[in-house]
């Protein structure tokens, strides 16, 4: 694969799934509203997704060795791969009750950052288990803490 793709895949993929987690969780925990959820998930999806994919893009442009070609493949990519993924996170919240959307989107958030974890550990010829634990430790912590900022602001604010 490309080093420019892999690079908007890998990215694409992490930064979705904890900033869609995230928001989500806070969100549920917040307001326990599905229009909410659902209103936050489309929004970070277009959001994120443009605001990442600049970053990327103006990251990649800093080394003066990758071609305008690296960039904007690694820009396109950033971006489709973070916005569709984002959108993937509604599924759930259509289909079954707020508080069983947030878990298996937990779960599914989980199994992608295993997935990912993995393939960038064999790639660095490391062991996979603490590289995806590693990472699925910092998820769980952007989980933890936006849950309990979600609930501090529906006991303050509503």
């Amino acid at each position: 694969m490309k080093q420019s793709l892999k690079t908007g895949l890998c990215f694409g993929l992490t930064s979705a799934t904890i900033t869609t987690l995230g928001l989500m969780v806070g969100l549920a925990a917040g307001t326990d509203s599905k229009a909410t959820v659902i209103g936050g998930l489309i929004t970070i999806a277009i959001a994120d997704a443009m605001s990442d994919a600049l970053g990327i893009h103006i990251s990649e442009e800093s080394n003066k060795v990758n071609s305008k070609n690296h960039i904007w493949e690694a820009t396109l990519a950033t971006f489709t791969t973070k916005f569709l993924f984002a959108l993937t996170f509604i599924v759930p919240v259509l289909l079954f009750d707020l508080s069983k959307a947030v878990s298996i989107s937990i779960v599914w958030g989980v199994l992608i950052l295993s997935i990912v974890s993995h393939f960038i550990a064999k790639s660095q010829d490391t062991k996979s288990i603490h590289v995806i634990l590693e990472h699925i430790f910092i998820a769980l912590i952007v989980v933890f803490i936006t849950h309990q900022i979600g609930l501090w602001t529906a006991a303050n604010f509503y």
